[in-house]
């Protein structure tokens, strides 16, 4: 069929006026390019060491490079305030444990709110608190121990590495539980107070047990307990809370991953499938175990999951930090 040329031209022009149609092959399915996890602490520490094994399995199941960015600095609300304030489309994501986003909303003054600003992704390992004694301490068990403090209030002291550290937080945390008192000695740094507990100059720590491990196996100090509702694999013979007498004191330095808030549903479901694929990993299960770090079941491990543990921590840990007068 032909057109005379002036109806050919009009027909051009309308064609030429209507809209582009999206061609279905144009779509790019997410990621199209890699992906940023800020870290808000240092490169080399716990918190990065975690990170970057996960990172990279994550990099093969997403065929995107996920990249590192450490944001250190004021107890990790720096690197949150970037990740939280970044564009919602799932490129830049949030990592951080419960101090950089449970305990700094109760004790800094944030200009993000950490109940609704952040879109969870997934729950990673943690790693339980462990609540260790120099050698010679003379109680022999989690029972005796409280026993002790409570008839020797304000006797045995305890690192403190900061108003906000975990060290302070879980030995208020400890004492409100027990109704004891302790005496708390400021160190430099969770690595001093260690060689302050082997040494016989501290009476107890309440920290990371990956941090007090190598003592512990090294014979320099001793564990009353972890604070989890299972043995530690890092330490298996340490008795659980609730074995040693202190029945639902649970306390642990968990992980978790996050968006920035409006990030679309199909984003945050890659990512979550991407870190299921990574935790499933031998390689990078047996590296975290190295590290004295958990998984946590794969039940848990969906963004519903870490959206009511987070809820629930908040609501646990709130009332304690703001009770005890904690300022950052």
């Amino acid at each position: 069929m032909t057109f005379p040329r002036r109806t050919f031209l009009r027909l051009a022009a309308g064609a030429a006026a209507l809209p582009a149609m999206p061609h279905p092959t144009r779509a790019q399915a997410f990621p199209s390019r890699p992906i940023t996890i800020i870290v808000p602490y240092l490169a080399g520490g716990p918190a990065d060491g975690l990170a970057r094994p996960l990172a990279g399995r994550m990099s093969q199941a997403l065929g995107q490079q996920v990249v590192i960015e450490n944001v250190p600095g004021q107890s990790g609300v720096p690197g949150v305030e970037r990740a939280v304030k970044a564009a919602p489309d799932g490129y830049t994501l949030s990592y951080g444990h419960n101090g950089s986003h449970v305990v700094n909303g109760a004790v800094y003054s944030l200009s993000y709110d950490l109940r609704s600003d952040l879109e969870p992704i997934a729950l990673l390992p943690s790693n339980p608190l462990m609540i260790s004694a120099r050698k010679d301490f003379p109680a022999a068990n989690l029972k005796e121990l409280i026993a002790w403090l409570k008839a020797n209030p304000e006797k045995a002291r305890t690192g403190n590495v900061g108003p906000a550290s975990g060290t302070n937080v879980n030995a208020i945390y400890f004492q409100n539980a027990t109704g004891t008192r302790l005496a708390f000695v400021t160190e430099k740094s969770v690595q001093t107070a260690i060689k302050a507990l082997a040494a016989g100059e501290l009476d107890l720590l309440f920290d990371q047990a990956s941090n007090s491990l190598p003592a512990l196996r090294a014979g320099s100090i001793k564990a009353y307990a972890v604070t989890s509702k299972a043995r530690t694999v890092s330490a298996p013979d340490v008795p659980t809370t609730d074995e040693g007498g202190l029945a639902g004191f649970y306390s642990a330095n968990w992980y978790g991953l996050w968006a920035p808030r409006g990030t679309p549903k199909d984003a945050i479901v890659r990512i979550n499938r991407a870190v299921g694929e990574a935790l499933a990993d031998k390689a990078v299960a047996d590296k975290l175990s190295a590290q004295g770090i958990d998984m946590p079941p794969a039940d848990q491990r969906t963004p519903e999951a870490l959206g009511a543990f987070h809820k629930s921590e908040i609501e646990k840990w709130w009332p304690i930090l703001k009770a005890a007068g904690i300022k950052g």
